[in-house]
């Protein structure tokens, strides 16, 4: 018979217990274009050293989870070669000299295949790691991230990566309307802004965790020690 055993992790609003047979890493897109300098993010106007400061906690986190042999997934936003599922809304907003699909330092910018849009190598995925790509905010819009999680009998996770008050957030959210519960530990996800890091972070945990608990990297790696 199958021993289940419970982790509890110190959080907010209360104490976060998961699983680990049913519990995942994900990791929300950690990719080149968004953390390194010379990339889309920072084209954009934005300082990349406000994201990078999450790479080391997930480094570590990463690490541990992997070395138990639990789940971990990875995303990436990014677009087709020819634009197809790229809303004209999404290509011209913001009115910038360079947009989605346009020519960068890194290739095509956010289009999969190019150097950009990849995974950092610091928290590369490994081959029997799962990549989700996905074209919005949210990991669960046009992807088959939900049937992955079913499949494998997945019911909680933990979410970290950039940014926190966009792709993290609506993640989150959507995985609160399917039933999942989610845990993110504030050092592992950033924002280029950082009124918006704690924002997020408090809309997460707020009114008896509406959406999710918060806590950190620290506390989940003690408690799964």
């Amino acid at each position: 018979m199958k021993i289940l055993r419970t982790v509890t992790v110190p959080a907010e609003p209360y104490s976060f217990e998961f699983d680990p047979a049913i519990c995942a890493l994900l990791l929300i897109d950690m990719q080149r274009d968004f953390l390194e300098p010379g990339g889309f993010g920072e084209m954009l106007g934005n300082d990349v050293s406000q994201l990078r400061r999450a790479i080391e906690p997930n480094k570590k986190l990463l690490a541990a989870w992997r070395a138990r042999g639990w789940q971990v997934l990875h995303t990436r936003e990014g677009h087709r070669p020819d634009l197809s599922d790229l809303p004209p809304a999404k290509k011209i907003r913001g009115h910038g000299k360079t947009c989605i699909g346009d020519e960068g330092p890194m290739g095509r910018i956010l289009i999969r295949g190019e150097a950009g849009h990849d995974i950092i190598s610091e928290l590369y995925p490994l081959p029997s790691e799962p990549v989700i790509d996905k074209p919005g905010k949210g990991a669960f819009f046009a992807t088959d991230l939900h049937a992955i999680l079913q499949n494998r009998g997945i019911k909680q996770l933990i979410v970290t990566g950039v940014t926190t008050e966009v792709c993290v957030n609506t993640t989150i959210r959507e995985a609160n309307d399917r039933g999942y519960d989610c845990l993110v530990p504030s050092d592992c996800v950033a924002s280029y802004f950082p009124e918006f890091q704690e924002m997020g972070l408090r809309m997460i945990k707020a009114q008896g965790g509406i959406f999710g608990w918060v806590s950190d990297s620290e506390k989940i790696l003690t408690a799964i020690s």
